[in-house]
């Protein structure tokens, strides 16, 4: 039923952005930032040292990076508001400024793992029975930091898969700031804890979709009301923390989808954004557009948001607000079932449950679909990614968490007309580690954060105790007879739905 095969990913520290990168953030004596230091000692090299060093600096580092003058030119205008009587300086000195003012962070350096693949947008050219597909990955580098990276490959026929060497450089984009919803952002506002009455007032002010200008004028408005309304100022705080969630993202077309990096931009995800989980989606005009759901990781809290792009090269990053909008695991349908937007959720962290939404930004409560019942999934249950439609009903793979926080890989199978209803459940593990798997950053971890269907197989990839993401393919009638011979699930005890 589940064949592995040979191809193998793993961590390659030269994949390396050029970041800026600010020298002690901490005050010190005189109430002085590290950069004023720094940059006292740079202005003081005479200039034909800049020369000699600008030209060593370029020497050693351009060719890990596409267009690194720019970049260095970039990082100092970052930071050129620190530098006294900046007109006259040479161009030279502003870019060995700039470059003062970068380091390289290898964002692959601690692991790569926890993969969901959907189909390329691009399948042309390819031989009868081959699919082009786009693999995302979590990276996670110095301190524990997560982003989001790609690659690309193709499956073939028989075991036949090839991955796309992913190019000699690695992006983060530009972003800019997003458009907002209203409802949506009304929503998170309440979440976070605003003042209510002084919340309603700045949301009444702002227009259905609204950018920076509209939400500052109508902070104004709202600071103009101090005296009768106390919260104002916290309000104010919390709507400008939540604008900042939200963001684009907009590569350059001369890069190749394996060379961007989705970097953490907002006060959400500033620590990581982990294990997204993408799908092809049907979107109410018929059309199509990618979605995936991550989690965003700040220090000390997580919540999932929302991913969407077209082409894999314009990202938008969006906040999700309702009570099943909470903790990790959150996986989108491909399509709407009954007229709503639906989704798996671990709102709890311990179940699988199922949720709806009219607009796909705001879920409702959730329905617990499946609880740990099996010895290979006692700790806790949650998916592996998007369900995957079948004539049969909807295939969600599953992750458990047995003895020796071993995860497994296991299966259910939905109503395709009411997924809320579980049909079948493997008794047994899909795919546990084998011994050649159990080593690694976190050991004897299989997991993935989705699959996707070609023909009668559907294309498997996971992290292997996040050292390494392999890849297995799934027979899919066999899987779905065996789910169907298995049955439903042990009923749920009524205090463990939701």
């Amino acid at each position: 039923m589940v064949t592995r095969l040979d191809a193998t990913l793993t961590a390659d520290p030269a994949r390396v952005l050029a970041r800026l990168f600010v020298p002690g953030h901490e005050l010190v004596v005189n109430t002085e930032s590290r950069a004023t230091g720094v940059l006292a000692r740079i202005l003081a090299l005479p200039e034909d040292e800049v020369r000699s060093t600008l030209r060593d600096v370029l020497a050693r580092y351009t060719g890990r990076h596409r267009d690194l003058p720019a970049t260095l030119a970039a990082h100092y205008e970052e930071i050129c508001h620190r530098v006294p009587d900046a007109s006259a300086l040479s161009a030279q000195r502003r870019t060995l400024i700039g470059a003062w003012f970068t380091h390289e962070f290898a964002i692959e350096a601690a692991a790569l793992f926890n993969p969901s693949v959907v189909a390329h947008p691009d399948q042309s050219g390819l031989p009868s029975g081959h699919l082009r597909f786009v693999l995302s990955l979590r990276a996670v580098g110095e301190g524990h930091l997560s982003s989001v990276e790609f690659r690309t490959g193709v499956l073939g026929g028989g075991r036949e898969l090839s991955l796309d060497e992913p190019g000699p450089h690695v992006e983060a984009g530009r972003p800019a700031p997003a458009v907002h919803d209203r409802a949506l952002f009304a929503a998170v506002l309440a979440e976070d804890g605003s003042d209510a009455e002084s919340a309603s007032f700045l949301v009444s002010s702002l227009p259905a979709h609204f950018g920076e200008e509209e939400l500052e004028r109508a902070i104004g408005a709202l600071a103009g009301q101090r005296v009768t309304r106390h919260g104002g100022v916290r309000t104010a705080e919390l709507a400008r923390r939540i604008a900042r969630c939200s963001y684009e993202v907009e590569f350059s077309p001369r890069s190749a989808i394996a060379e961007r990096v989705l970097w953490p931009q907002g006060p959400s995800d500033a620590r990581g954004m982990e294990d997204a989980r993408f799908v092809r989606t049907v979107t109410a005009d018929g059309g199509s557009i990618y979605r995936a759901t991550y989690t965003a990781f700040d220090g000390d809290h997580i919540m999932p948001q929302l991913i969407e792009t077209p082409d894999f090269r314009r990202f938008r990053i969006t906040q999700l607000a309702g009570p099943a909008a909470r903790n990790k695991g959150m996986a989108l349908f491909p399509r709407m079932v009954g007229g709503r937007h639906v989704a798996l959720s671990r709102w709890d962290r311990e179940n699988n449950a199922i949720a709806t939404s009219a607009d796909g930004l705001w879920w409702g409560d959730a329905r617990t679909l499946h609880v740990p019942s099996r010895p290979w999934e006692l700790t806790h249950t949650g998916n592996c990614g998007s369900p995957v439609e079948t004539d049969q009903g909807w295939l969600v793979l599953t992750h458990g968490v047995g003895p020796m926080r071993e995860y497994s890989i296991g299966a259910l199978l939905l109503d395709l007309d009411d997924p809320s209803r579980v049909v079948g459940a493997l008794r047994e593990p899909l795919m546990s580690p084998r011994d050649d798997e159990r080593d690694g950053y976190v050991p004897n971890v299989l997991y993935s954060c989705g699959a996707l269907l070609h023909g009668d197989r559907l294309l498997l990839p996971y992290g292997a105790s996040d050292a390494a993401v392999r890849f297995a393919l799934v027979d899919v009638p066999l899987l779905l007879e065996r789910l169907i011979a298995d049955g439903p699930p042990p009923a749920i005890p009524e205090n463990s739905a939701a």
